[in-house]
């Protein structure tokens, strides 16, 4: 009886497209951006507005964050249009500022408050204005699911009555404020307004 060796010549192949296929899904999976559920993005989003930088009031634990304080993210625009994010902030353990640029997105064409924003190459995070008051001073953003929370401010403070509306509408959603960790920030003229190049 003669030996198909086809399919034995072609096992490694399949294995190596296999491995692709499974390399594709989890590099999908990476790139993917979604919003908790019941967590709605802001409409009429003008992202101009925007623009500037804000203050970090609170987030819940993210290694990326973690040991920072005085924490700020500055927003302006790429000449493709993208959003150019500088994120800052002091390490508490030997006081030296630490930066990361990104690049956000739109993730939808109408002008809502849904955006993807990446630090890493080709992998995103969602980044969803669920909360901004009609002056563009104070806003909750929330990420792929319950583990992401910000509150930003336009100044190193929130207004209780604002913060009590934001964890309300918060804790409405999913999130349990309780893990919440207050950002402390020096005085406005004390931080430097970062736009690293």
């Amino acid at each position: 009886m003669r030996t198909n060796h086809y399919f034995k010549d072609a096992a490694p192949y399949a294995l190596a497209a296999g491995a692709l296929a499974t390399a594709g899904l989890w590099m999908w999976s990476k790139t993917r951006v979604s919003i908790p559920d019941g967590a709605i993005p802001v409409t009429n989003f003008d992202i101009n507005r925007y623009l500037g930088q804000w203050y970090e009031i609170a987030r819940f634990d993210y290694r990326f964050e973690r040991g920072l304080q005085n924490v700020t993210a500055y927003y302006s625009l790429n000449t493709d249009g993208s959003v150019k994010v500088v994120n800052r902030g002091v390490r508490m353990d030997n006081s030296e500022w630490e930066s990361s640029v990104g690049k956000a997105r739109f993730v939808d064409e109408e002008p809502t408050g849904r955006l993807k924003v990446s630090f890493f190459g080709p992998f995103y995070a969602a980044y969803n204005v669920i909360a901004l008051d009609d002056d563009y001073q104070y806003a909750m953003i929330a990420g792929n699911d319950l583990d992401y929370l910000w509150l930003l401010s336009r100044a190193p403070v929130m207004p209780a009555e604002i913060r009590n509306v934001f964890l309300q509408q918060a804790k409405a959603i999913g999130y349990d404020v309780g893990r919440l960790i207050w950002t402390k920030q020096q005085a406005a003229d004390e931080v430097p307004i970062e736009t690293v190049s």
